[in-house]
């Protein structure tokens, strides 16, 4: 089973390319596993409840629960112009999540674990988070409001996990990812764990502690068991053990320590495991800036699919960005990464190998060779792919599969299909191109998806590049010629910087 999550996006937000950065990373993760044949399950949403919530509500003269379903649709609609397939979109103003969390909380309270208390301090609103006195100044100074509180909490005692969170992390070297970050975790438990508020009384937006309903839960308690709900937990599924056994969550480095130490040890605490891993992301950069309201440096996806269309923006984000540091966004680079890779290459190999069946071989495509000089080259590429899917890393399985399409383009400069005279020796260079084409297809699928179906669909091959199953579908040898290649529009015309 495989099981990858996005955060849950605060339905307050305006969807932005560093929230579409995550979800297409995980989208194109949940596509690779399907093709493997996996049971997937991909899950995305919205985080609906807190003060920002009950605040905003309140200044437009409607109820929390009518800002929520205001507010959330713009997720969907923004994911449903991207393209994401996501199995589950979880909103956590829904019964069954109230549920989950009713439940996890009753399970860390009966462990002993949560204890009534009273917080006196500071609190980011924006943030949704108690901050301390050196923090306040630097928030206040980006524009997020910073207020005084002072009431009762209940209190879960993350103090208690110091050891058996560090026993966790050596027993299980991969659970945060990458290695640096892992060591920013275990750095921030070994310098002592402080206990954490997890209700308030001062607001009554959001879900109530089963034991005492004078209080409404932290948002951390709230926001982090969704991935519990979708994958059952609560509800009497049978299915949710196999399901949370193949947890992988996708997240930023802002919210590291929430998922990297509190989760687990409130999963533990709970009698529940920590999810498979936790793969950790840097900030999406505009300007040098990380993105946000205050510094009036957000980008609506659908801003820039306007330009480069859907599987434009789908393949640069997944292609140009690394997955792990931060990565620094621009237009020019966007430009010049769709021409060079996906009109100049992509769109360029379909384009001739169509125009050279057409005029050599009737509109026919032959079969490739069982002996290509990029059958090697091919294996290669999938390989490479794979594991480079395997380790969260888009990036470079899209530079496996493109390093395809600049071999099969040399191939066809070396050969000069053009030049020949129709015959074996012609069908057997655009056979060899039409098998890349068609492995190219399988393999950008996850990034591109309209474009991969286009092509497969161009090569005359019935069905979907989606509804084939890997490794089997990548063996060279895939294309059985004889089929009608079919010639269109560029698949990605050309841009002016």
């Amino acid at each position: 089973m495989f099981y990858v999550t996005t955060p849950i996006y605060y339905v307050n937000d305006e969807p932005h390319i560093g929230h579409a950065y995550t979800t297409l990373t995980a989208d194109a993760l949940a596509r690779w596993h399907r093709l493997l044949g996996e049971e997937t399950l991909f899950l995305t949403g919205t985080d609906e409840h807190g003060l920002k919530v009950q605040r905003a509500a309140a200044a437009n003269g409607i109820t929390p629960q009518e800002q929520a379903d205001r507010f959330a649709v713009r997720f969907v609609e923004a994911w449903r112009g991207l393209g994401i397939s996501h199995d589950d979109f979880i909103r956590t103003t829904e019964p069954r999540h109230h549920r989950a969390v009713q439940r996890l909380l009753q399970a860390c309270y009966d462990r002993g674990d949560i204890e009534l208390g009273r917080y006196e301090g500071l609190y980011s609103v924006a943030d949704e988070a108690y901050v301390t006195a050196d923090e306040a100044p630097e928030l206040e100074r980006q524009g997020r409001q910073v207020i005084r509180m002072e009431e009762e909490n209940y209190f879960f005692r993350l103090s208690r996990y110091e050891q058996a969170l560090l026993d966790w992390y050596e027993a299980h070297p991969g659970f945060v990812q990458p290695e640096i970050r892992r060591n920013e975790a275990v750095g921030f438990i070994r310098q002592g764990l402080k206990d954490f508020s997890i209700s308030r009384t001062s607001i009554d937006w959001g879900i109530p502690l089963p034991w005492d309903q004078r209080h409404v839960t932290y948002v951390w308690f709230d926001a982090l068991t969704n991935y519990l709900t979708a994958a059952g937990y609560g509800s009497g599924d049978p299915a949710f053990p196999v399901r949370w056994a193949g947890a992988r969550h996708l997240i930023g480095k802002d919210i590291l320590r929430f998922h990297c130490v509190y989760w687990p040890a409130m999963l533990l605490s709970a009698g529940l495991e920590p999810p498979q891993a936790v793969h950790v992301h840097g900030f999406l950069l505009v300007g040098g800036e990380k993105m946000s309201k205050t510094r009036l440096n957000q980008i609506a996806p659908a801003s820039l699919v306007e330009t480069f269309g859907v599987d434009g923006f789908r393949y640069h984000f997944l292609a140009d960005q690394r997955f792990g540091p931060d990565g620094e966004f621009t237009f020019e680079g966007m430009v010049a990464r769709y021409n060079a890779d996906l009109a100049n290459n992509l769109g360029n190999l379909m384009a001739r190998v169509a125009a050279v069946v057409a005029s050599k071989c009737g509109g026919m495509g032959p079969a490739p060779s069982p002996r290509s000089p990029l059958a090697e080259a091919a294996a290669r590429a999938y390989e490479e792919a794979a594991a480079a899917w395997g380790r969260v890393a888009p990036s470079e399985a899209l530079e496996a599969a493109w390093r395809l399409i600049r071999e099969a383009n040399a191939y066809l400069e070396a050969n000069e299909p053009w030049k020949m005279e129709p015959g074996r020796q012609v069908e057997a260079v655009l056979g060899d191109a039409l098998e890349v084409l068609r492995l190219v297809a399988l393999l950008a699928s996850p990034a591109v998806p309209g474009a991969a179906a286009e092509v497969w669909s161009r090569l005359g091959l019935a069905g979907a590049p989606e509804e084939q199953r890997l490794p089997a579908a990548a063996a060279w040898g895939g294309y059985p010629g004889g089929l009608p290649v079919r010639k269109g529009p560029p698949l990605f015309p050309r841009l002016s910087a």
